[in-house]
């Protein structure tokens, strides 16, 4: 976050929170653009803004518009996603997409971060031509590519001012035996699950504790979606289990750290999404992938291997969109809980 207005953005945002305004912050254009010091641009802001006005000149950098997107300081539980801005990875699809569609429909703006970003806009297109008006972006991201992951969150920066929620939701999955396991494909899997969420939280988290510093009393949130297999082992499933396993102990770390920045840091572990095309894609998904590698005995067929997970779970079905949005409104929500990890599995991982 070099450029000046990579920094002053998600400040301006913060001191419109802290006057009572979610707001989205647009950088429209350079004015004699100048190197600013942190104290030149701690001293700009004060005289350029004095209220929640319709666009913010910062000499030495230039022109922020303002879009007014709710209030800030509403107890409504209606409220609780209105007008704030959402960064969803992996968003174009599966768990993604139901996550995207569930925050705008409670009136979040969200970024669409996806590798298949063809696959992204034309979701955004959708959902924007839907509501009549821009509530959705689309940004290419490789969250295993650090590079990728700062660009797309600069992105995100530029034309909306700031993050108020990050759901790490990209993940990957390669079932097999440990025995018969290569090294490439687990360093595959470690790489998106595990690495990917720290680049993801670490520059998520640098655009949150600017937006912190102009309204110390506003909390933002990181999601990560874990899963069950994060909160017990996976059989013939090692790098996934583990790469979730590793990703609450992240979790739990950047909890402690990102407090003193109003940053709260908590993980939900869903049961599994046999609808979506992690489990159901025709070739690579995982009743293919699992059929295929004997991990259920006696299973002939995709419909066996189905069968045989859904009587793991007490409530007899699979974890679907709507269960997970509903935790991740709790989470953000609830201003009093950090560092947890939360189950969504239909009663059949409980925590003791």
């Amino acid at each position: 976050m070099n450029d000046a207005y990579l920094t002053l953005a998600p400040r301006i945002k913060g001191l419109a929170a802290q006057a009572g305004q979610r707001v989205h912050v647009r950088f429209e254009a350079a004015k004699d653009p100048k190197v600013l010091t942190a104290e030149q641009i701690d001293a700009a802001l004060p005289k350029a803004f004095t209220t929640v006005p319709a666009q913010v000149d910062v000499p030495g950098v230039g022109l922020f518009s303002l879009t007014t997107a709710g209030p800030s300081d509403s107890t409504n539980r209606a409220d609780v996603i209105r007008g704030k801005v959402a960064v969803v990875t992996g968003g174009a699809q599966g768990f993604g997409e139901e996550i995207t569609r569930g925050l705008i429909a409670n009136g979040a703006f969200v970024a669409v971060a996806d590798m298949n970003l063809t696959g992204a806009q034309k979701l955004v297109a959708e959902l924007n031509a839907k509501a009549g008006k821009p509530v959705s972006m689309a940004v290419s991201v490789n969250v295993s590519q650090e590079e990728s992951v700062e660009a797309m969150v600069n992105a995100v920066v530029v034309e909306v001012g700031g993050i108020d929620l990050f759901v790490a939701n990209a993940g990957v999955l390669k079932a097999m035996p440990v025995v018969d396991q290569d090294v490439k494909s687990f360093e595959f899997v470690t790489a998106v699950n595990y690495t990917g969420y720290m680049l993801c939280a670490k520059h998520a988290a640098r655009v949150m504790r600017e937006q912190a510093k102009t309204n110390p009393a506003g909390w933002t949130d990181i999601i990560q979606i874990n899963s069950k297999s994060g909160l017990e082992g996976s059989n013939k499933n090692g790098s996934y289990a583990g790469s979730k396993f590793g990703g609450i102990g992240l979790t739990q770390s950047f909890a402690l750290e990102l407090v003193s920045y109003r940053i709260k840091v908590n993980s939900i572990c869903p049961g599994n999404f046999f609808d979506g095309p992690l489990w159901s894609d025709p070739e690579k998904g995982l009743f293919v992938q699992y059929l295929n590698s004997g991990k259920v005995p006696g299973a002939k067929t995709i419909g066996d291997v189905k069968v045989f997970y859904e009587a793991k779970v007490p409530m007899n079905r699979g974890c679907t969109g709507p269960d997970v949005l509903r935790a991740l409104l709790y989470i953000v929500e609830q201003q009093y809980e950090t560092g947890q990890a939360i189950p969504v599995t239909g009663g059949q991982v409980m925590l003791n």
